[in-house]
């Protein structure tokens, strides 16, 4: 066990209050966005779901000791603004003071656990704007997908628009990530063709009763232009699994010169890359934006 890991297991254990102090004591940042007027969030919910495969690895995010690690290296690189992830994380972050001056979203719904048969039905158990806002955090992340044949959706449409609103209310970022997703053979998959994304963009932005604190958490696709006209709401660009980080490089920074795009919130491809360079990842993709 690392000394991180050590301190940080001694103070849930003794002090369990100062995740509650680091939170109030910590520097807000002033500005979601870098000096080149940009949004670079590192993302890091995808354990909650029991998401942790990276490449071949099926367990490369379960170690928490080694995810932290490459977490506070990433949110030490010039230009990187933020974090998203899910409470525990945050935590563990907080207790690190790898937080201030750094925007924190929080993600809320955590319950479609991958490779479920329930993975439609996702609901709110983790972040909810209440905490987010006690925590003195920047907003709330939704995954809403929706898909046609199976009866959860509208559930999830309805928890969704009950999150935007409660974000809203405090005048909290509300970062809707909407896929149309369809089952085949038994499994959940995120239909990427730019007619669905443009459909899953309608539909999102269109949930609760303002649209004044929603953004759109989108994957990079085919025909970027046509996708992005579909929505006048402040959009970032998701990473997801890369195989091929050259041409997801060239994908993401022709996406970030259209006109709703404020930045990127990347996960994996950034904290586990193929080089094992974690910084080198991070300021390539800092360095695009």
């Amino acid at each position: 066990m690392s000394d991180t890991v050590r301190r940080i297991v001694a103070k849930r254990v003794h002090e369990p209050e100062a995740i509650a102090e680091a939170a109030a004591n910590r520097v807000r940042a002033k500005s979601p966005f870098n000096d080149k007027g940009r949004m670079m969030i590192i993302a890091a919910d995808h354990p909650a779901r029991g998401a942790n495969a990276v490449g071949g690895d099926p367990l490369a995010m379960a170690d928490r000791g080694d995810l932290l690690e490459r977490l506070c290296l990433a949110l030490e690189r010039p230009g990187v603004t933020g974090v998203l992830a899910t409470p525990d994380v945050i935590d563990d972050l907080l207790l690190l003071g790898a937080l201030d001056g750094k925007t924190v979203i929080g993600s809320m719904n955590r319950t479609g656990l991958a490779g479920s048969t329930f993975e439609i039905d996702d609901r709110f158990a983790c972040y909810d704007a209440e905490s987010i806002e006690r925590m003195r955090f920047d907003g709330g992340k939704t995954l809403t997908r929706i898909c046609l044949d199976d009866p959860a959706t509208p559930g999830v449409l309805e928890n969704t628009a009950a999150a935007v609103n409660d974000l809203a209310a405090r005048r909290l970022i509300a970062m809707v990530e909407p896929f149309v997703s369809v089952w085949t053979d038994g499994r959940l998959q995120n239909d990427l063709s730019p007619e669905a994304v443009i459909r899953s963009i309608t539909i999102a932005s269109a949930l609760g009763r303002t649209s004044a604190y929603t953004w759109l958490k989108l994957p990079v696709v085919a025909d970027m232009e046509r996708v992005l006209a579909s929505s006048t709401l402040p959009a970032v660009l998701l990473g997801g699994e890369v195989k091929d980080p050259d041409a997801a490089f060239a994908a993401w920074q022709h996406a970030l010169s259209l006109p709703t795009v404020q930045g990127l919130v990347v996960g994996r491809s950034l904290l586990y890359p193929h080089d094992g360079d974690v910084a080198k990842a991070v300021d390539t993709a800092v360095g695009l934006v």
